[in-house]
């Protein structure tokens, strides 16, 4: 069943946080996944070719690290990775991190990140994230407990794009019938579609068990005009990257969690096609609280994780894109899929 706030953040002790910078040249920002104090056990599976990441070996399970106390995705392509030291830095003052001396501030926050391609499409191609927009997304995430999770084109979704089409983030969560709860957070920023190109509904909501309900076909006719216009305005490249972090308040140990990041992929394969390009950097984190046992005595019981969780990352691909806001200015012009199809659809 579907939770009640239907977001990452019904995965007990999870926060997330965005910050925004747009307007002025601006199109972008950061999101950060912020654990519970004492980390969360993490791994990572990137599957696109043109990655932009950091920290992602230590989430290998032959290495030493096994939790992290929060993870950062980002706009600004590589520049961006410097919002993460702006988390570093907040985790440091808390002494939050491994130990690695007999002080208890003696730690190194090790926060893994990812970004996606934005650059320049608010106008400024040198206006990207910094250490400072990664302190003011964990400060967000640190706030009051049970605030709503923003979607559309906030955080590090604030300057994604769908194939065409404006992207941003999503989320969305559900409890399996063991109790264990399992969490989604997408940005939604493909150089593949969202869209079917023959009836201009969306991909994802094939995946979603109930009857799509396709835009009639002088709506879908004007939708195809309107984006092969914008088209004809763009100058940018069509470098991107969806990046998802997939939470459960399941105990799992670091194999276990590269298992669910890596099926989770499946999620994006079913919302956008085609993906994981060479021109994407498809990554996705996995989180694990582990306060709920996997049930005992069965060998398969993590199968229930893994299927929830690639349903998950369809579904907020769909939110991400439904929630959209069109843009339109020096960096490009990116209808949203509500302004072209209407939110009846």
């Amino acid at each position: 069943m579907d939770t009640e706030t239907d977001a990452l953040t019904d995965v007990a002790g999870l926060r997330v946080g965005h910050a925004t910078r747009a307007g002025g040249g601006w199109l972008t920002g950061t999101t950060v996944v912020l654990a519970p104090e004492g980390g969360a056990v993490a791994a990572v599976d990137v599957r696109g070719g043109g990655p932009g990441t950091k920290e992602t070996d230590a989430l290998d399970p032959r290495n030493l690290v096994r939790t992290v106390e929060a993870v950062v995705l980002t706009g600004g392509s590589a520049y961006g990775l410097d919002s993460a030291s702006g988390v570093m830095a907040w985790l440091e003052e808390r002494g939050r991190g491994v130990r690695v001396g007999p002080d208890p501030g003696h730690v190194v926050p090790v926060v893994p990140t990812a970004c996606v391609f934005d650059l320049g499409r608010g106008g400024d191609f040198g206006a990207r994230p910094d250490a400072s927009t990664g302190r003011a997304a964990v400060e967000a995430a640190a706030g009051p407990e049970g605030t709503v999770v923003a979607q559309g084109c906030v955080g590090a979704g604030t300057g994604a794009v769908v194939g065409a089409l404006r992207g941003g983030v999503g989320t969305a969560s559900t409890v399996l019938g063991s109790g264990i709860t399992v969490g989604a957070l997408v940005v939604a920023n493909a150089a593949g579609s969202a869209v079917d190109p023959a009836t201009g509904a969306l991909y994802g909501e094939f995946w979603q068990g109930r009857r799509v309900a396709y835009p009639a076909a002088e709506v879908h006719e004007a939708a195809r005009r309107r984006l092969e216009e914008a088209a004809a305005r763009r100058t940018a490249p069509p470098l991107n990257t969806t990046l998802a972090v997939v939470a459960t308040d399941a105990a799992l140990s670091k194999a276990q969690a590269r298992k669910v990041a890596g099926t989770a992929h499946d999620g994006i394969a079913r919302a956008v096609r085609p993906v994981h390009l060479l021109n994407d950097g498809d990554t996705v984190f996995a989180l694990a609280t582990g306060a709920r046992p996997l049930p005992e005595g069965d060998p398969l019981a993590l199968n229930e994780v893994l299927a929830a969780g690639a349903d998950l990352v369809t579904r907020a691909i769909v939110r991400a894109v439904r929630a959209a806001r069109s843009h339109k200015g020096p960096g490009g012009d990116w209808p949203s899929y509500g302004e072209l199809y209407g939110s009846a659809f």
